[in-house]
């Protein structure tokens, strides 16, 4: 099962990508937040502080992804080709 299905890029997303270093990513509908702060910090190689879920109007579930201060979200999204 893949956890992780993609980041978000939106102008809600970027906005907290600069504001509180966090990234958006949707994510497997059955997955738990431990799940999912495990398969970020496995892939990515950073530290995540919190993790926070919420499922859409379009019943897809999102994953909102704080991250420590030694790891700027930027930085990922860079490498995700998001920005």
């Amino acid at each position: 099962m893949q956890i992780i299905k993609n980041p978000l890029s939106t102008e809600k997303s970027i906005r907290l990508m600069e504001s509180q270093n966090t990234l958006i990513f949707e994510v497997d509908k059955n997955s738990t937040k431990d799940s999912i702060k495990a398969a970020i910090e496995d892939f990515f190689k950073a530290k995540v502080v919190k993790v926070g879920t919420k499922i859409g109007p379009d019943a897809k579930k999102r994953a909102y992804v704080k991250f420590s201060n030694e790891t700027p979200a930027i930085d990922i999204a860079t490498k995700l080709g998001l920005i």
